[in-house]
């Protein structure tokens, strides 16, 4: 760890979330002295982030927890565009309409982690689509675009990337690296933003609008970027069999949400401790010190303090008793996933499908084959099993951590 002066750098060293400074030095002096402004960019490519998120909207709560001005960027206008960064493929491209419906969803997970308003720190939230909109190419060309060379537009990893498969990267996407500079000058001019902050794939990027800001406003602007998050085994964190974890109520339910949390490795529960809660430093080195099956304890507080951030105290409550009558007494608790099912009754394959417990019929079909697919327990290996009426609730399992419930009516 880095001996900082500032309550900023000192946080976000100890906590994990720095991989690289653009001028850590100049940063520091400027966050010990007087409030910085720094935001980070959010793409409103559906109704809402999923927890590959966490780390940046963190970085924001952090941000403001140390006495300084967050603000989120919703892409309104980048979102027309599509970051290429990490793609093999073009995004599908929404309206207007679309897209501002996605902003208004996501801004609701935004209003748990941050205080809005119109203080010195509290957040503001502002659409890039304010002043892309508004561009005309001519003069965006000749007061921006003379800044950036093909030459170094081609050496960036999105780009290369792209190329080297010989996948298309449209003239459209290849704009984007200009935009996104663009916006931290916008920012810097309309907000005095000083600090841009991504992911580590984000670096370029953010260093093209750094370098734009100095060269057309001679401003002193920063950038400090995360590690890439992935999980022990060094797989992407974020990713399930059941697809995709949301942030938002309406994307995913409580239970899964808190679920995805208490199912978190051994080896990274610390660390996820320290990036995604608000616990004290020395009760996280309490709780990843903890051996064997006393582990587990540690896993449920992440799940709870996780989930209480983002869902609320009352979701998180709820999930806990759920997991804890599912797993000690067998019951089904009433905050799992449900499936109405009719006189008919339903086969296993639809069931694990409808519950969303497998991503499809055909992994459903490998589930049960491989011995992971339980009805009220018990095993079952027959793919064409099919669930007649019963009783009035039927607890279907896809291992031993995703459960759902049938309600026969």
């Amino acid at each position: 760890m880095t001996n900082y002066k500032s309550e900023l750098l000192n946080t976000l060293d100890a906590r994990g979330y720095i991989h690289q400074v653009t001028d850590a030095e100049a940063l520091d002096v400027h966050a010990s002295k007087q409030i910085v402004p720094g935001y980070i960019g959010f793409d409103a490519t559906a109704p809402s982030l999923h927890v590959g998120s966490m780390v940046q909207i963190m970085m924001l709560r952090r941000l403001q927890q140390a006495g300084h001005k967050p603000i989120v960027l919703m892409g309104g206008g980048t979102t027309k565009v599509g970051d290429p960064s990490g793609k093999d493929e073009s995004r599908r491209l929404l309206s207007s309409d679309d897209i501002n419906a996605n902003i208004a969803s996501i801004r609701r997970v935004f209003e748990r982690f941050l205080t809005f308003g119109d203080g010195p720190t509290d957040a503001i939230m502002v659409d890039n689509a304010q002043w892309l909109d508004a561009l005309e190419y001519i003069p965006f060309l000749r007061e921006v675009g003379k800044h950036f060379t093909i030459n170094r537009m081609l050496a960036f990893d999105s780009v290369k990337l792209r190329l080297e498969r010989e996948q298309p990267l449209t003239f459209l996407e290849f704009n984007y690296m200009i935009l996104q500079a663009y916006d931290f000058l916008e920012l810097s001019r309309r907000s005095g933003c000083r600090l841009q902050m991504g992911g580590s794939d984000q670096w370029g990027n953010i260093v093209n609008g750094i370098e734009l800001a100095r060269r057309i406003d001679q401003t002193e602007v920063f950038g400090l970027t995360t590690p890439l998050i992935t999980t022990a085994d060094g797989g992407k964190m974020g990713k399930t069999m059941s697809g995709a974890v949301w942030l938002n109520e309406d994307s995913l339910p409580n239970y899964d949400y808190w679920q995805f949390w208490r199912n978190t490795q051994d080896a990274d529960v610390g660390r996820f401790l320290r990036l995604f809660t608000d616990l004290p430093l020395n009760e996280i080195e309490r709780l990843e010190s903890l051996q064997g099956a006393e582990i587990n304890t540690a896993k449920v507080v992440l799940a709870n303090a996780a989930t209480a951030l983002c869902r609320g105290p009352e979701a998180a409550e709820t999930a806990a008793e759920t997991a804890r009558k599912t797993f000690e007494e067998g019951a089904a608790g009433d905050d799992l996933p449900s499936l109405a099912v009719g006189s008919d009754g339903i086969s296993l394959i639809d069931a694990l499908a409808g519950l969303g417990l497998v991503a499809s019929r055909g992994e459903a079909k490998r589930l049960v084959k491989g011995g992971g697919a339980r009805i009220d327990g018990v095993q079952i290996l027959d793919e064409a099993t099919h669930i007649a009426v019963g009783q009035a609730a039927i607890r279907i399992s896809a291992g031993k951590k995703l459960h759902g419930v049938l309600n026969f009516s």
